[in-house]
């Protein structure tokens, strides 16, 4: 667990003191998520290679919940500085650091609690993906991703050719008007008709309404265009996750008609340590979805997994251009869907 804590814990900490006093702390907390994860997964690929999985480990509520509170702390200091006088450079370096911390540190922690049974951590990881506006991707990962990926029902899961600029606005709207949907068949087919205030959209929208009004009570309007701008960059970073993890693996039709199961050929991984670290295990996605409930600590990588040929950032990057990405991708996507088998 300490490998988790130390890659999360230390960028957080240095934007959280950006955040208090400008300056370097800001620069140092993007080139931890940045530079130095790039290094250290360099560093330490052969012991990665060599430590098989870590499925001994505790369940990591506790440092979920941690990081959850911190991020929500530190977002709200973030957006303060944007009304105390900051330097526009400053201004711009929370924005991009906050940005990454929601996108690389916030989603897999937002995710990995929506996933808990307990509802108080549910509620949390919920309120982690309404402070950056974007609520509806718990109700929309839960509802829908989870049973259509690798089909044309699933906005998240981006065909093969799609590039991530044509894939985020479709994959965007798509996913909140498919969870939207997913919501209230799920409510109508209840025994009791449930109040229509208790519909998931309806705290969606009221988290976000609150996180704008935090905002402005934060430091005004410079503090809702600080939220927004984060919560923007935040977003754009969600969705590179779920583009890159699931690009042109399609779950096939059978003889019968139906759908083949979701099995770990749908996915993209990553085995490089200290990414997978600081994104709790998010990487190893095959896994997650044939076991959406085990905890990330325990999350396995085996032979037969797709494997991505760079760490799930550097593959995010390389999707925002897309014949780079193109280069890189569709080849291994086409032999995998051919031969059946993980591509290195």
């Amino acid at each position: 667990m300490f490998l988790f804590a130390s890659a999360t814990l230390a960028p957080l900490a240095l934007l959280i003191l950006g955040a208090l006093w400008g300056g370097w702390w800001i620069m140092a907390g993007i080139a931890v998520m940045t530079l130095f994860t790039w290094a250290a997964d360099h560093l330490t690929r052969h012991a990665a290679a060599a430590s098989g999985d870590e499925a001994e480990f505790p369940s990591g509520n506790g440092l979920a919940i941690a990081l959850a509170l911190l991020l929500l702390a530190g977002l709200a200091l973030a957006v303060r500085a944007f009304g105390a006088g900051f330097a526009g450079l400053e201004l711009a370096g929370l924005l991009v650091g906050w940005g990454l911390a929601f996108g690389q540190i916030g989603h897999p922690v937002a995710h990995e609690l929506i996933h808990r049974g307990a509802r108080g951590m549910r509620l949390l990881g919920r309120a982690l993906y309404a402070a950056v506006l974007m609520g509806h991707h718990a109700s929309s990962h839960l509802r829908v991703h989870h049973l259509h990926v690798g089909t044309n029902d699933d906005p998240a899961s981006a065909p093969l050719g799609m590039g991530f600029w044509t894939y985020a606005p479709r994959a965007w709207a798509g996913s909140f008007m498919a969870g939207l949907r997913a919501e209230t068949a799920l409510r109508a087919r209840a025994e009791r008709p449930a109040p229509g205030w208790t519909h998931p959209y309806v705290g969606h929208g009221l988290g976000a309404a609150v996180a704008l009004l935090l905002a402005y009570g934060l430091a005004g309007w410079p503090g809702v265009a600080g939220l927004v701008g984060i919560a923007a960059y935040a977003q754009v970073q969600i969705l590179l996750s779920d583009y890159v993890q699931h690009y042109g693996l399609r779950r096939q039709l059978l003889p019968d008609g139906r759908l083949e199961a979701v099995g770990p050929c749908h996915s993209w991984n990553a085995p490089q340590r200290w990414s997978g670290a600081m994104t709790l295990h998010a990487p190893r996605h095959s896994d997650h979805h044939a076991h959406p409930a085990r905890p990330y600590p325990a999350l396995r990588l085996e032979a037969g997994m797709p494997l991505l040929p760079r760490s799930l950032p550097v593959m995010a990057v390389a999707a925002l251009v897309p014949p780079l990405w193109r280069r890189m991708m569709d080849r291994r996507a086409l032999r995998w869907s051919a031969q059946g088998r993980s591509l290195e």
